[in-house]
């Protein structure tokens, strides 16, 4: 498991945490964990907390259906004034697909978050969410 403290992205601006956990079941508590203190920095109600805690597990285990043995998810946390942006990526198997965003997975998602998006490029996929706090 790897963490690389919280410094602030030059580029955009925002506080970005980059944590790296192996592509297993067992670490998601790291990750739903990570998502609730950060949630938490940024005054989001109890409720959104527990929401992103849910949106995040479930993308997690999008990406575990597909990652490769021994396979790491890298886990990217973007902090902004208003807003946390949560990217997983992880190495995947070849002719890897995620579910298709009619699938109930991807419901969970965009219900419970602000926008979800995916991406599957060569062997990487990545699933990214971005949750606005609703009373900013």
């Amino acid at each position: 498991m790897t963490l690389t403290d919280t410094h602030p992205d030059p580029a955009i601006g925002d506080d970005v945490v980059m944590l790296t956990v192996p592509a297993d079941g067992g670490y998601l508590g790291v990750l739903r964990t990570a998502t609730a203190g950060l949630a938490a920095r940024l005054h989001f109600a109890l409720d959104e907390i527990e929401d992103l805690r849910i949106a995040v597990d479930e993308a997690c285990a999008m990406l575990l259906a597909i990652a490769t043995r021994g396979a790491e998810l890298d886990c990217r946390f973007a902090v902004t004034e208003d807003a946390l942006t949560v990217e997983v990526t992880v190495t995947t198997v070849r002719g890897a697909k995620l579910p298709a965003e009619s699938s109930f997975a991807w419901k969970v998602l965009t219900a419970l978050t602000t926008s979800a998006t995916a991406e599957a490029t060569g062997q990487r996929a990545t699933i990214r969410l971005v949750t606005r706090r609703v009373n900013f």
